[in-house]
């Protein structure tokens, strides 16, 4: 089983939480994204392509292919200004090139093929002395030791299975170099970052979350029994009380070559 991105049931998973300041602190040592024309591509509800408003770019378009996630970000931002939604794929937008300061792709590759469309499509869309920024997840990511912070690494604990599909779908980081260089860009900058998900006021909030599998793609592998397998074998070994999530993540930086 996975998870649909078209299933009006969906339409919210990836839409019920605001980014956190770790990641506002890392974008903003990376670039200055005041006055920037940025496209979110695979912006699902809308999370980051806020985020990226509220750092002050002058607009941000973002773009999917789900238009039950495209109705639920446009829903959840109809107050904002200079924040549009599109749909789209990521190989092929439909927006004009050469329009944009920054493209950005936030856990997209991972659902991908292959990155040769999606990395030409972002050079055409970029702006020639704009810059791509992709995040994602490699396997090295997913694989650090489950702890009352990194909770993630409980699922592959507790269902080692899980593990080898993330190995699966997860991208490589010379896969990714070499298919940034063969779209025309340069990779100027690799680095690792740890990402507050989300903060939770006690484990009953954590296991609702969960339970809906909410934002969390990994999880529709698993039955609903298996779920509540995992929810009690993470309640018992995590603290009581408030929780702190994080993930780590990988930032890739390019530019035109």
């Amino acid at each position: 089983m996975t998870i649909d991105f078209h299933d009006a049931s969906n339409r919210h998973t990836y839409a019920t939480r605001e980014a956190s300041d770790s990641w506002s602190v890392a974008m903003t040592a990376l670039l200055d994204p005041m006055g920037m024309h940025v496209v979110d591509i695979g912006c699902g509800g809308g999370i980051y392509s806020t985020a990226w408003k509220k750092l002050g770019a002058a607009q941000v378009t973002g773009v999917d292919f789900s238009q039950q996630m495209l109705e639920c970000a446009r829903e959840r931002t109809s107050h904002i200004s200079g924040l549009t939604f599109k749909q789209g794929e990521a190989s092929s937008t439909g927006l004009p090139a050469g329009a944009f300061d920054l493209v950005f792709e936030r856990a997209l590759i991972h659902h991908l093929d292959d990155y040769a469309g999606c990395f030409a499509e972002a050079r055409r869309l970029m702006r020639d002395d704009g810059i791509l920024l992709v995040q994602d997840r490699t396997a090295e990511d997913v694989a650090q030791p489950a702890s009352a912070e990194h909770l993630r690494g409980y699922f592959f604990e507790k269902f080692p299975h899980l593990r080898a599909l993330e190995a699966q779908r997860r991208p490589d980081p010379n896969t990714v170099a070499c298919a940034l260089r063969n779209a025309g860009l340069r990779l100027e900058r690799v680095q690792s970052l740890w990402e507050t998900r989300r903060r939770y006021d006690a484990f009953d909030a954590y296991a609702q979350e969960l339970a809906a599998r909410t934002g969390r793609s990994i999880l529709h592998a698993l039955s609903d029994d298996q779920l509540q397998e995992l929810i009690t074998y993470i309640r018992a070994r995590v603290p009581a009380g408030a929780l702190v999530e994080r993930d780590r993540w990988t930032l890739w930086l390019a530019r035109r070559a």
